[in-house]
């Protein structure tokens, strides 16, 4: 809790009509080599009234650019690292599991990245492959304006797989140093009221593997989105910039069908949102699960694609499908895929990018009575933003929806707006509760169009 007494803005649950939390795992050491000492490096201009800033590492330069203990940087379309000769050898206990194992490891440290946006919250997301008996851990380390640091808070643990041969992807609770704490997949200043911020942090990747052999995780894409969102009850209107209007082609898929199925992985389709959403937007690049990835799938079940997105973002120790960065890396194991998380200032910057033809996916919470055309309340719901009427409002595929032909909703553009960028509302109760402030998950292939390539750029991603 902050001193305010309000609930840090990532504990709105990212399921339709709320997810029931988990019970918490104590830190795993994994022994992994420590970071290099801080190196400036440069920070991009901050735009006027800028609020959030996501900064990548994807090309071979920055692979680079950063400390290596054991991995290569591989150069190529899509360049990445690997593991080449490990740092070392750690025993993992899986909390979820119970199963020790060894596992060498090796790592990369980026360099110092200066935030030109001092956060008060961050969140890492990343690409990468996870061949059977390999998995991968971020780490994010920030310095505070007094001029202190973080430890090195673990940011996910992370398999594309769960198999018997593999670990169960996670979060991991109760890490705090009294000045910031993690909450699932979101580190948070515990006092933002106290002025202090995080104002420059690196990243560490732990790539891991079974030991004697030659496989390895790569991974293409690590990043971080800080942001100091003010708290707010309503944010400024934004004007319709589109205006003819755009409607992107986006495939209509509704959680509700899957009510009852596998609730080992969150209760069931009633709360799998996040990954309903994400299945629309990957299928609408082109891409889908094989045939062999919904093998374990009753056939009896429509759309199993859902099923499949649910368990393969399933975080094992939130005990739910809402993990941010799980889903966007999800996303990227799809062939010459990117996903990210970050957080837009505006349905302006929406626009840019239904207009370049990129579609959205947005968190958001709201009451029943703020959402005309809902017919539901929600402590945090996932959405995908496919496109704009000409007149503003929003088009989105709206996976609560009794079956796939309803999916598709339009909904009021000053309504909206309003629930996904606030950051503070009322509930049922009258109690003041939080609101994401803007999150929203983008995915994009690895090649882009001119037009895509100008918009991401605009908002900082590219």
């Amino acid at each position: 809790m902050t001193s305010s007494g309000f609930t840090p803005r990532r504990s709105v649950i990212a399921a339709a009509l709320g997810v029931a939390g988990a019970a918490a795992v104590p830190m795993t050491s994994t022994a992994a080599a420590s970071g290099p000492a801080p190196r400036p490096a440069g920070s991009a201009a901050k735009k006027a009234g800028a609020t959030a800033e996501y900064h990548g590492w994807t090309s071979h330069t920055d692979w680079l650019a950063g400390a290596a203990k054991g991995v290569r940087a591989e150069a190529g379309a899509r360049p990445g690292i690997v593991i080449s000769r490990p740092a070392g050898t750690v025993d993992y206990t899986d909390p979820h599991t119970g199963t020790k194992a060894a596992w060498e490891y090796a790592t990369w440290t980026s360099p110092v990245r200066k935030l030109s946006v001092p956060a008060t919250e961050a969140i890492v997301s990343w690409n990468a492959r996870t061949p059977s008996g390999t998995w991968i851990q971020a780490e994010l380390k920030g310095t505070y304006s007094d001029g202190t640091a973080t430890p090195w808070y673990v940011m996910g643990r992370w398999a594309s797989g769960d198999g018997a041969n593999s670990i169960r992807r996670t979060s991991v609770d109760d890490q705090s140093d009294d000045k910031s704490s993690v909450w699932t997949d979101t580190l948070a200043v515990d006092d933002p009221a106290s002025g202090l911020r995080l104002t420059a942090y690196q990243l560490r990747l732990t790539l891991y593997r079974k030991p004697g052999t030659t496989r390895t995780p790569t991974v293409w894409r690590i990043g971080a989105m800080g942001s100091d969102v003010p708290d707010r009850f309503e944010v400024p209107a934004s004007k319709p910039s589109l205006p003819k209007g755009r409607e992107l082609a986006v495939p209509r898929y509704s959680q509700e069908i899957h009510k009852g199925q596998y609730p080992e992985y969150d209760n069931g389709g009633e709360a799998w949102c996040s990954p309903t959403s994400s299945q629309m937007i990957i299928e609408f690049w082109g891409r889908k699960p094989t045939a062999d990835d919904l093998a374990w799938v009753n056939p009896d079940y429509a759309d199993p694609q859902i099923c499949h997105a649910a368990r393969a973002t399933f975080d094992y120790q939130y005990d739910g499908c809402g993990n941010w960065p799980f889903n966007a890396a999800y996303a990227a194991t799809y062939r010459d895929m990117q996903g990210i998380v970050t957080r837009l200032g505006s349905l302006t910057d929406v626009e840019k990018l239904i207009a370049a033809g990129i579609p959205v996916i947005t968190s958001q919470s709201f009451l029943k009575t703020e959402l005309d055309g809902a017919g539901y309340g929600t402590a945090g719901h996932l959405m995908t933003v496919i496109g704009f009427t000409a007149t503003g409002d929003v088009i989105a595929n709206d996976p609560a929806s009794p079956d796939n032909p309803s999916v598709r909703r339009i909904y009021k553009r000053r309504q909206w707006e309003n629930i996904w960028l606030r950051t503070k509302r009322y509930n049922a109760d009258g109690k003041v509760v939080s609101g994401t402030g803007g999150v929203c998950y983008l995915y994009f292939p690895a090649k882009v169009s001119a037009a895509q390539r100008l918009a991401l750029r605009e908002l900082g991603i590219l």
